[in-house]
Order: C-alpha cells, then structure tokens, then sequence
C-alpha cells in the first residue's frame, strides 16, 4: 500500500475529528506550496488565502460571503496550525465520548460561523480598529465552541495536566477565556473575539439542548476549598457495639461507581436504573 493509499484509507476510517485534521493539514499544505511558487512571481498571497480568508471589510464580505466558513480551516504558519490540531485532537476524542460525531462536526462548523460573526462586528464597532485592515484565518472558534460545549455538559470532568495535576474542565476553561479576554486589546484582538463567539455558542446550544442550570457561584467557591477524602456513612445499630466490623455490603462496588459517576459528570447523566438502584439503598 501506498503513502497516498494509506492517508487515503486512514481518512476514509478515521473519526470526524481526525478528519477535521486531515483536512486541515491538507488545506495548510496546498497553501503554502502556492504561496512559495506565487512567490517566485512576486505575488504576496495565494488565491486561496485571498478567497477563503474573512475579511474585515463588509464590501469585500459580502462578495465572498462563503469565507466566514472557510476562514476555519486556514492557518497563518505552522505554529499557528500545529497549536490548534494538537487542542482539537485532545478535545475533540472528549467531546465524541459524550455526544455523536455528527454534533462535533456541527459545533466546528456553527463555532467558526459564530467566530467569524463576532469578528466582523467588532472590527466594524470598536474604534480601536478604526483605520486597520485585516484578514481572519484559523480554527479556534471552532475548537472553542467544542471545548466550552464539553466544559458546560461535564464541568466538572477531571484532566491530569503535568506538573499541576488534576484539574477540572471549568477551570481550564477559566483559563481558556481569561486569555482571550486579555487578547481583546492585544495584537490578535480580532482572533480573540472570534473565539468568545464560537465559545458563546459552545456554551448556549449546550446549556439549552441538555436544559442544565450552571452554578456558577458553587463552580467557585469549589475552587478555594480544600480536596477531601470522600466519607462513607456508618449506620449504627443500637443494639450492636461500638467497635462491631461491619462486612461490606455486597453492592458497595456498584454504589461506589455510581458515585464516582456522579462526581466527574453529575447526578443528570445517571441512567434511570442507577437512580432507582441509589434511591433503595439510601432508603436501607
């Protein structure tokens, strides 16, 4: 089998998220080749990036409307590229754990169109851009809205990071914002708005289609709490000593992974016969 054979067969049976990055590797590729030979002609950029770039411009928008779409899987270099297909990879294979690969492809797509929103409204709003021209390529928007859409189902989920350990998905999201709420002045202003859009729609079709309520307050103050060892409760019998051992009880185990279940997901993601099964023996 061929090279071409093998990327050929590895893409027709990879998962939606390894397509995404296929793709957008194969898109970087034809890119720069372009732009290297256009370059031999004194050309400044390629056709593609000309073409399928947003930009800030609502004349030129309007006579390319398709790149607010396309714009998601252009990269500016490699670091660039290299940055965002290792976060989707990672966030991705999280996100098809709990919902269906159609819906990540979905978040990609609707992230990048509500990025792309965002940009143009800010860069045509905000004096800060008054006078400049730009162009917005990149993927974030939509990894942001599969990233905050994951965060908002499980936020509690928890990622071991090296050298700081575990961390919850909400605070890593925490972070994640933090970041491009600093970047709105900064060099890459426009980048950083796009990204609170794809974020803002990761956010509002999860926290709408699950119907959960986000405790924000009680998601906080977790934060500044020292972790505690979980304590198991003792019954006492009145009738037995103080110092009787007690053999565990047949069903612990089940018990325990459904608490451990509620933990890292929450008590909503417990199917109807875990509930039944925890509401008898709570009642022992």
């Amino acid at each position: 089998m061929s090279f071409i054979d093998t990327l050929k067969y590895k893409y027709k049976t990879g998962t939606i998220i390894e397509k995404l990055i296929y793709l957008n590797v194969a898109v970087f590729a034809i890119t720069l080749l372009l732009t290297v030979f256009l370059g031999l002609y004194k050309e400044e950029a390629s056709f593609i990036t000309k073409w399928f770039s947003l930009d800030d411009n609502l004349d030129i928008f309007l006579t390319r409307p398709w790149s607010i779409i396309t714009y998601g899987f252009l990269h500016a270099d490699f670091i660039h590229l290299i940055f965002n297909m290792i976060t989707l990879y990672f966030i991705g294979n999280l996100f098809i754990q709990y919902f269906t690969q159609k819906q990540a492809l979905t978040f990609y797509i609707l992230g990048t169109l509500f990025g792309g929103i965002f940009y143009l409204l800010s860069q045509n709003y905000f004096p800060l851009f008054e006078g400049d021209s730009f162009k917005l390529v990149g993927a974030s928007a939509g990894i942001s809205a599969i990233f905050i859409g994951i965060v908002t189902y499980i936020p509690n989920y928890q990622i071991k990071i090296p050298l700081l350990g575990f961390l919850k998905l909400w605070h890593l999201a925490v972070i994640w914002l933090a970041f491009d709420f600093i970047g709105l002045i900064g060099d890459n202003a426009g980048g950083s708005f796009s990204h609170l859009g794809g974020s803002l729609f990761g956010f509002l079709y999860v926290n709408q289609a699950s119907n959960k309520k986000i405790d924000l307050s009680s998601m906080f103050s977790s934060f500044f709490k020292r972790k505690e060892k979980p304590l198991k409760t003792v019954h006492k019998s009145a009738k037995r000593k103080q110092n009787t051992v007690k053999t565990p009880a047949p069903n612990q185990v089940q018990i325990d992974t459904i608490l451990d279940k509620i933990s890292k997901s929450g008590y909503d993601t417990l199917t109807k016969t875990e509930k039944e099964f925890l509401f008898k023996q709570g009642k022992r």
